[in-house]
């Protein structure tokens, strides 16, 4: 059994930053690309952040310059440092990650439960 959870989200003012964490628990050999996504009211969910298990990391265009993706192998984690926020990017933010669980088991896509973030202006 994997389970991500994620912590960090909450109510900010625009221009103030926040930092979301996610944390994968249970069996777990390695861990692949991690990254997160969000989804407003209304709106698809669009990729946010992606980091490389190599450290290479790529953002939506929206975001870039303001947030920064990092991740800690040995908490199997990956953070969010969200600066200079602004009021669309209120969404509900989940975490995601590829794990491997053993030796010889397939690469597996497993979801955070969302975190809400909200922007105020």
């Amino acid at each position: 059994q994997v389970q991500l959870v994620e912590s960090g989200g909450g109510l900010v003012q625009a221009g103030g930053s926040l930092r979301l964490s996610c944390a994968a628990s249970g069996s777990v050999f390695s861990i692949n690309s991690m990254g997160w996504y969000r989804q407003a009211p209304g709106k698809q969910r669009e990729l946010v952040a992606v980091v490389t298990s190599g450290g290479i990391s790529n953002y939506a265009d929206s975001v870039k310059g303001r947030f920064t993706i990092s991740r800690d192998d040995a908490k199997n984690s990956v953070y969010l440092q969200m600066d200079s926020l602004k009021p669309e990017d209120t969404a509900v933010y989940y975490c995601y990650a590829h794990i491997v669980r053993s030796t010889g088991s397939p690469n597996r896509l497993y979801w955070g439960q969302g975190t809400q973030v909200t922007v105020s202006s």
